[in-house]
């Protein structure tokens, strides 16, 4: 079996570093799920992003490329290949150069949903 203990927390430290405003909702070995803050007292928390460690592979869900696309405009191929669906970005390995495009990415999606 694969220790994915160094993607893992390479992936939750970016997510971790962009949460200024935004509810940790689960933080765990494995599991770190992060909330946007209710726009009202009546609305409920609104799902940013989360890291989590599966049997294969980590997976790094990021919601605002979910509800703006265009926020994904100019990554490269190598990172969009690690996607999985619409929002989520499979890793079997850490890899420091993606991580940093991740970084970037995810600066901007916090910016956005603010």
């Amino acid at each position: 079996m694969t220790d994915f203990g160094s993607s893992f927390a390479s992936l939750s430290g970016i997510l971790r570093k962009h949460t200024a405003g935004m509810s940790i909702k689960t933080d765990e070995p494995g599991n770190f799920y992060v909330e946007l803050a209710a726009a009202t007292s009546k609305a409920k928390p609104r799902f940013f992003g989360a890291v989590q460690t599966k049997k294969s592979y980590v997976s790094y869900h990021l919601m605002p490329v979910y509800e703006n696309p265009s926020l994904l405009d100019g990554i490269s191929d190598a990172l969009r290949k690690k996607m999985q669906g619409k929002s989520c970005f499979n890793f079997t390995s850490s890899d420091p150069s993606l991580f940093e495009e991740l970084d970037a990415l995810t600066k901007k999606c916090a910016a956005a949903a603010k």
